[in-house]
């Protein structure tokens, strides 16, 4: 059980890679999904590699 999560800084961020239950990823440009991805990013892993590559990696909770 997590009890402090830490923030997610957008700014440097450009891509976000869904990576779907059976193995395929969804990879979507984050501009203007600021909004959907405060709402829907809490059930799962965050993998943020946006300092490097600008991804951050999303497995959702039963894929992580």
């Amino acid at each position: 059980m997590k009890l402090f999560s830490q923030p997610i800084d957008l700014s440097k961020a450009q891509t976000l890679v869904y990576h779907l239950p059976e193995g395929p990823n969804l990879a979507m440009p984050l501009e203007g999904m600021e909004e959907f991805l405060a709402l829907e990013l809490n059930n799962g892993h965050i993998c943020d590699t946006s300092d490097i590559d600008g991804v951050i990696h999303f497995f959702p909770k039963g894929n992580a």
